[in-house]
C-alpha cells in the first residue's frame, strides 16, 4: 500500500488492516463497502483556504448563468435579427399579429437550444474525464473551450458560424457542470455542504444579472452591440479557467488517482494544519480501495440494483428542474416580456429585476438549507411556484385572451412581473440550488462521476427539448404555458415528499444510510 502511494509505511499497515476487513465484510454480505464502524468525520471547521477554494470552484457557474441570460437578450436587437433571423423581423413589422407568436421560429429557438445538444454530449464522455484528469483539470478543460466558442460568436457572419460558436460554448458548459458541483461536495465538510453547493447556483445568479445588465447597455450600441454582449462571455470564462488553475483537485480524486500524498496536502490545505486529517484520508482510501477491488466499470455500476435509488434520483431530479419552467423563462425573460406587452427596454430592466429576486433567493437558500434541509425547501418551493404559475395563467388569459392582440397596461404588467419574481423567488432558494446539490451528494465515490454524468446529460437533453420548442408551445398554448408547467410541479413536489430522503449533514461516504432507512428505497438495500 506505502509502495503504491508514497505514504508512511506505518499508516499503510493501518489502511491494509482497516482494507482487509472491509473486504471480508463486503465478501460476507455484511458490509456496504464501507464499514460501519469507520465513519469519516471531517472537521467541520471552515478555512479560509477551503471557504477560497470552493467560491473559485464555484465561479464556473458564471459562464452557464452568462449565456443563460445572454441568450435572450440578443434574440431581441434589431440587428442581430436582421443579420441572421430576418423573419422573426418581418413577423414583428406586421399589423396584424398574435402577441404570443412574434418570436415563433424554430432557427431562432436552435441558436439557443444548441448549446444544450452540444452540453448533453459532452457530459457523456465528461465522467471519463472527470475521473480520469480529475476535477479541476476538465474545469480548466471546459473554460478553455468555453472562452473559443464565446470568440466565434462574437466574431459570427453566418448562421453556420453562430451556431459552431454555441456548440463549443455547450461543450464547455458540459465539462464545468460536471465536474463543478462534485468538486464543492467533496471539498465542504457535511455541515456546510448545502451552503457552498448552493453558490453554484449563486454564481449562475451573478452571471445572469451581468448578462442581462450587458444586454441592456449593448442594445445601445448599435449594429455590433450583440457582438459585444456574445464576446464578453470570454471573460467569465478566463476568469474561473484562471481560478481553477490555481487551486487543489479534491482529496477524493487524488486518492482514486493513485495521489495519496497530494490527498494528504490537500486535506491540510483545506482543512487546516492543525486539523486531524488522519481519519478522513484513512477513509477515502479505504473507500477507494475497496471500490476498485470489487466495481470494475462505474459506468455499468449504476444499474445494478443496489444503486437504483441513486439512478432514479439522478434521473428524476435535473428533469423535474427543467419542467419547473425556469430556464426557458430565463432565456426567453426578454422575449417573454415583449411578447406580453413590455416594451424593449422595460423588458430588458425586468429580466434584470427577475435575475435579482433569483440571486437573492439563492442567497437566503445558502442560509437556510443546512438547518431546515433539503425536503422541506423543495416542497415549500414547489408550493409557492404552482401558486404563481396559475395566478399569471388566470391573468394573462382574462387580460390577453386567446388572440393576444392588445398590450397590457402598465398595471397589468407590474402585476405580471411580480408573480414572475415570486416564482423565481421560489425557484432559487429550492429547486434551483438543490438540483446541483443532490445529485452531487448522494453517489457513493465508485459511482460518483457516472452518476453527474447521467445527471447533468439528463438536464441537458430537457433543457435543449424545452427550448426548442418553448417559443412554439407559447404560440400554441398562449397563457396556457403556465399551466402545463404548474402541472408538472404539482408532480415534482408530490415525487420529493414520497421518494427523496433527507440528506442534510451526512457525511459523503456515510449516504448509504439514508437509503437503508428509506420506507420504499431499503428494499434496494437489502
Amino acid at each position: 500500500m506505502s509502495a503504491d502511494f508514497g505514504y508512511p509505511i506505518g499508516f499503510g499497515i493501518k489502511v491494509r488492516l482497516v482494507f482487509f476487513y472491509e473486504l471480508r465484510a463486503m465478501e460476507s454480505g455484511e458490509g456496504n463497502g464501507i464499514s460501519s464502524n469507520i465513519r469519516m468525520k471531517p472537521s467541520g471547521k471552515l478555512t479560509a483556504s477551503m471557504i477560497l477554494t470552493c467560491i473559485v470552484a464555484a465561479s464556473c457557474g458564471l459562464i452557464f448563468g452568462y449565456d443563460i441570460g445572454i441568450s435572450g437578450g440578443v434574440t431581441t436587437m434589431e440587428p442581430f435579427l436582421h443579420k441572421f433571423f430576418p423573419v422573426v423581423l418581418r413577423k414583428m413589422a406586421e399589423t396584424t399579429r398574435n402577441t404570443y407568436c412574434v418570436y415563433g421560429s424554430e432557427v431562432l429557438t436552435l441558436f439557443t437550444s444548441s448549446l444544450y445538444i452540444a452540453g448533453l454530449a459532452s457530459s457523456l464522455v465528461a465522467s471519463r474525464v472527470t475521473k480520469v484528469m480529475g476535477r479541476k483539470a476538465t474545469m480548466v478543460l471546459g473554460g478553455i473551450t468555453f472562452l473559443v466558442g464565446a470568440a466565434i460568436n462574437s466574431a459570427a457572419f453566418n448562421i453556420t458560424m453562430l451556431i459552431l460558436g454555441r456548440i463549443l460554448l455547450g461543450f464547455g458548459v458540459g465539462f464545468t457542470n460536471q465536474a463543478t458541483p462534485v468538486y464543492i461536495s467533496e471539498m465542504a465538510p457535511p455541515k456546510w455542504r448545502g451552503a457552498f453547493s448552493s453558490s453554484f447556483q449563486l454564481f449562475i445568479g451573478i452571471g445572469v444579472i451581468v448578462a442581462t445588465v450587458v444586454n441592456f447597455g449593448a442594445t445601445r450600441l448599435g449594429s455590433w452591440g450583440w457582438r459585444l454582449s456574445l464576446g464578453l462571455a470570454a471573460a467569465p470564462a478566463a476568469f474561473m479557467s484562471v481560478g481553477a488553475l490555481l487551486v487543489t483537485d479534491t482529496p477524493s480524486s487524488l486518492v482514486d488517482r493513485g495521489k495519496v500524498v497530494q490527498a494528504q496536502q490537500a486535506l491540510l490545505k483545506i482543512r487546516g494544519v492543525n486539523s486531524n486529517i488522519e481519519a478522513e484520508l484513512n477513509q477515502l482510501i479505504v473507500a477507494s480501495e475497496a471500490t476498485k477491488e470489487v466495481y470494475k466499470e462505474p459506468s455499468k455500476t449504476i444499474f445494478e440494483r443496489q444503486y437504483r435509488p441513486h439512478l432514479v434520483m439522478s434521473i428524476a431530479i435535473p428533469f423535474f428542474q427543467q419542467l419547473t419552467g425556469i430556464n426557458v423563462i430565463a432565456f426567453y425573460a426578454p422575449v417573454l416580456f415583449q411578447s406580453v406587452g413590455f416594451g424593449n427596454d422595460s423588458a430588458l430592466i425586468g429580466a434584470i429585476i427577475l435575475g435579482v429576486v433569483n440571486f437573492i433567493s439563492i442567497i437566503i437558500s445558502m442560509f437556510i438549507v443546512d438547518r431546515y434541509g433539503r425536503r422541506v425547501l423543495f416542497m415549500q418551493g414547489g408550493i409557492q411556484m404552482i401558486i404563481c404559475q396559475v395566478a399569471l395563467a388566470c391573468f394573462l388569459g382574462a387580460e390577453l385572451g386567446v388572440s393576444g392582440d392588445e398590450p397590457l397596461s402598465q398595471t397589468s404588467t407590474i402585476l405580471v412581473l411580480i408573480l414572475m419574481c415570486i416564482y423565481a423567488a421560489g425557484f432559487g432558494w429550492s429547486w434551483g440550488p438543490l438540483s446541483w446539490l443532490i445529485p452531487s451528494e448522494i453517489f457513493p465515490m465508485n459511482i460518483r462521476p457516472a452518476g453527474q454524468s447521467i445527471s447533468i446529460a439528463v438536464n441537458f437533453l430537457t433543457t435543449f427539448i424545452l427550448a426548442q420548442i418553448f417559443l412554439t408551445m407559447l404560440c400554441r398554448f398562449k397563457f396556457a404555458i403556465f399551466l402545463f408547467y404548474a402541472v408538472w410541479i404539482v408532480m415534482m413536489t408530490g415525487f420529493v415528499a414520497v421518494f427523496l430522503p433527507e440528506t442534510k449533514g451526512v457525511p459523503l461516504e456515510s449516504m448509504h444510510t439514508v437509503w437503508e432507512q428509506h420506507w420504499y428505497w431499503s428494499r434496494f438495500s437489502a
